[in-house]
């Protein structure tokens, strides 16, 4: 065990192990096109090559960096193999190249006797793929397990002090808006360090696509999607919960549909999150101000101006036209906060 690493992003070094060690196939799952890598045993010389190549790359950058098993329930695999996986993970730590690992496990696997086996390795973060707070969203989508498992195993890692992230899906099967929100509250009652939120896509060779084709699943839009989440996003940033990720990292089979049947998909979900998180803002700036200029400037951080304008500008012309402006200009200010806003006239 490794003490947490600090609030700076770290350089994540991913190693995809998909479906590995997961006893469950759940409805919606098909790992090989959410990682883009098929289903091979990941040895562990390919782990320390892959090590490599990702620090060749990385090069100057004075960021932290994590050695992180993805795509599995790490957990699950074999005493061996996670033995192996961690050996030549720990080398790269010993050596001073990477600072700690990290991994995603089914909270149903985490237990004393797994935690024995991990806790003389330099593990810092461990995250937990709830899914779901509600024990028949939980049954209907064949998690094969319940929500008082991932309590206790967010109780469990709290006793070792590892760092904690949860992850939670919305427009499961049988959950709405209000379920889905009951489990963010929920999972905020936890107090994990962080969250990861996905939108339930519709994967070709899940059995969810199944369920799509013969009308007994009908996936969110994206519109409603991104304005769920939104409210999520604000909700856990609230009770000071990191939302590290919103939406399916991309991918080339995503990206090009050849993976996905149906549903939200987007490779920017988070980033049109944040664009109507922004416009909401503006919105509620040039109301408050009564503003009757037909010209605007509104300050960000540089960081934060792609989230102001929008995809293909479409905050910049939406406030336009709501409040009949002959220009607004979107101008960086380094010293706002990224997630704020401010008026010059």
């Amino acid at each position: 065990m490794v003490n947490p690493i600090p609030t700076r992003r770290p350089f994540i070094i991913p190693i995809f192990l998909p479906h590995a060690g997961c006893p469950h196939q759940c409805v919606f799952c098909d790992q090989k096109s959410i990682t883009g890598v098929r289903r091979d045993i990941v040895s562990p010389e390919n782990v320390e090559r892959q090590i490599l190549e990702f620090l060749e790359y990385k090069g100057n950058d004075r960021r932290s960096a994590q050695v992180a098993f993805y795509g599995g329930n790490f957990l699950g695999l074999e005493k061996d193999y996670i033995e192996r996986l961690l050996n030549v993970s720990t080398k790269f730590v010993k050596n001073k190249e990477i600072d700690a690992i990290r991994f995603s496990t089914r909270p149903d696997t985490i237990d004393h006797d797994r935690i024995e086996i991990i806790k003389n390795y330099p593990i810092a973060t461990v995250e937990i793929g709830a899914q779901s707070m509600d024990d028949r969203v939980l049954a209907t989508v064949k998690r094969g397990h319940s929500a008082f498992d991932t309590q206790q195993a967010v109780t469990l890692l709290k006793n070792r002090d590892y760092q904690i992230g949860l992850q939670m899906m919305v427009g499961l099967p049988k959950e709405d808006e209000a379920g889905s929100l009951s489990t963010a509250y929920r999972i905020s009652e936890l107090e994990p360090d962080f969250v990861r939120i996905y939108p339930t896509i519709v994967l070709k060779n899940s059995l969810l696509a199944r369920w799509y084709e013969n009308g007994a699943y009908r996936p969110w839009s994206l519109e409603r999607s991104v304005a769920h989440v939104k409210t999520l996003y604000l909700f856990f940033k609230k009770k000071n919960i990191p939302v590290i990720r919103m939406g399916l990292q991309a991918s080339d089979d995503l990206d090009s549909g050849a993976a996905v049947l149906a549903g939200p998909y987007h490779p920017a979900f988070g980033h049109l999150v944040h664009s109507e998180i922004f416009l909401d803002m503006a919105t509620a700036i040039l109301e408050k101000e009564k503003i009757f200029h037909d010209k605007i400037t509104l300050n960000v951080h540089p960081h934060s101006i792609s989230k102001m304008r929008g995809l293909k500008n479409k905050n910049v012309n939406a406030l336009k036209i709501k409040f009949q402006l002959q220009s607004l200009n979107i101008v960086p200010d380094p010293s706002l906060g990224e997630d704020k806003l401010a008026l010059s006239l």
